[in-house]
């Protein structure tokens, strides 16, 4: 019988009495390890990858993989610390030395960044527009295994046709991997249309509320049972409390995105049709480049995101921000108030001017990530702000 203080304050209330089998809402995991009885007792986990260590396993994380397999109609998926430890993860476990990479030339910037790291690991890519499907074909190389693509670039909202570009991958034996974050499941699902590879940024549309940082690759057991090894050496796996907290957050992802794209779908077109804007970026808009492809493979809507141009005054593009009431500047996405992004000093702050005016990123380029507010305050917020240009 234990009665010594110091040995009963680590003990009491260390175990749940009286407890019901099925919670409403499952708990949160914070703990670090899980208790084994004995050798018999160890050996059962390890053979049914039951839950030992946090790093490697946790019920929380596994609720969310679960969930995000489904979203995306994958057979499993890995749930990592962030978007970028999904893409990392992703490409490190499958490539090696002597590899090749074929990446679209309107990446994410950090994206980019990262793919050009990894000539130093002996992998090669080479970066061609993924529009012209030509020029995409002749850049395949015998040594190429894979082909990376986002469906809707950041910042300029380019649509790619993912079953063209799978068919391309798939001649040339290559594995094709798409960052999904920007359409979502709800408008489209990459594995559907030929992909090996979906990548979504958890910290965006899926979590919804701007306090998680996360992120998620989907494809088939063998793939990420390959990818899961390598993230447990590498350490980026999500913790159990973000786990929970985007799991929450993707339970009403459907209701708030499709107000997010309605709100993005009226935005975009008033400010299309306002004189102090040089051009909007939106595939729903007739003058989109891709808009019929965007008409053939999209559900539910065209997204909440969208981009414009404004004249490159800096000084009125500073008293635009300034007049902005209900829309405020942040370097992120997906939430569910409306934020402005300044690419030039963001996503591709790290390319020249010259590298970035032929992705077509000009120093007067906003991107907006739509909210659920009231879209006539949005509207309202919008138009009297861009009256600085007058």
């Amino acid at each position: 019988m234990i009665r010594n203080r110091g040995t009963q304050i680590i003990k009491k209330g260390s175990v749940v009495k009286g407890k019901m089998n099925e919670p409403e809402i499952a708990p949160i995991y914070l703990t670090t390890a899980f208790h084994g009885k004995d050798l018999d007792d160890l050996e059962k986990y390890y053979s049914e990858k039951g839950y030992t260590y946090n790093r490697i396993r946790n019920p929380n994380r596994d609720a969310l993989a679960e969930l995000v397999t489904y979203l995306e109609n994958g057979e499993d998926s890995m749930i990592c610390s962030s978007g970028m430890a999904a893409i990392s993860t992703i490409f490190l476990s499958m490539l090696a030395v002597g590899d090749h990479v074929v990446a679209n030339n309107n990446l994410y910037g950090e994206t980019l960044d990262l793919l050009k790291s990894l000539k130093r690991y002996g992998i090669e890519t080479t970066v061609v527009d993924f529009n012209n499907l030509e020029e995409l074909e002749s850049a395949v190389r015998n040594e190429t295994k894979v082909i990376y693509t986002e469906t809707i670039s950041n910042p300029l909202m380019t649509i790619v046709d993912i079953e063209a570009v799978s068919n391309i991958a798939h001649r040339n034996n290559a594995r094709l991997i798409v960052d999904n974050t920007f359409a979502t499941s709800l408008m489209f699902r990459p594995l559907d249309f030929g992909a090996d590879v979906s990548i979504n940024s958890l910290t965006k549309f899926a979590n919804g509320h701007s306090d998680v940082v996360g992120g998620a690759a989907t494809s088939s057991k063998e793939l990420i049972g390959k990818a899961k090894s390598l993230q447990a050496l590498l350490g980026c796996t999500m913790d159990s409390f973000s786990s929970f907290l985007c799991q929450r957050g993707i339970r009403t992802m459907d209701l708030r995105v499709k107000r997010q794209m309605d709100n993005a779908n009226a935005l975009a077109g008033v400010l299309d049709r306002n004189p102090n804007v040089l051009g909007v970026n939106y595939p729903n808009l007739e003058g989109h480049p891709q808009h019929e492809l965007a008409k053939r493979i999209f559900e539910n809507g065209y997204g909440a995101m969208l981009s414009f141009e404004l004249p490159e005054d800096r000084d009125k593009v500073n008293r635009f921000m300034q007049e902005l009431d209900i829309v405020k500047y942040a370097m992120t996405l997906g939430g569910y108030s409306t934020t402005l992004s300044y690419p030039v000093l963001s996503s591709h702050f790290q390319f020249t001017k010259e590298e970035r005016l032929k992705m077509g990123i000009s120093d007067g380029l906003m991107r907006v990530s739509v909210g659920i507010e009231d879209i006539e305050d949005l509207i309202n917020d919008f138009t009297k702000a861009l009256r600085v240009f007058e």
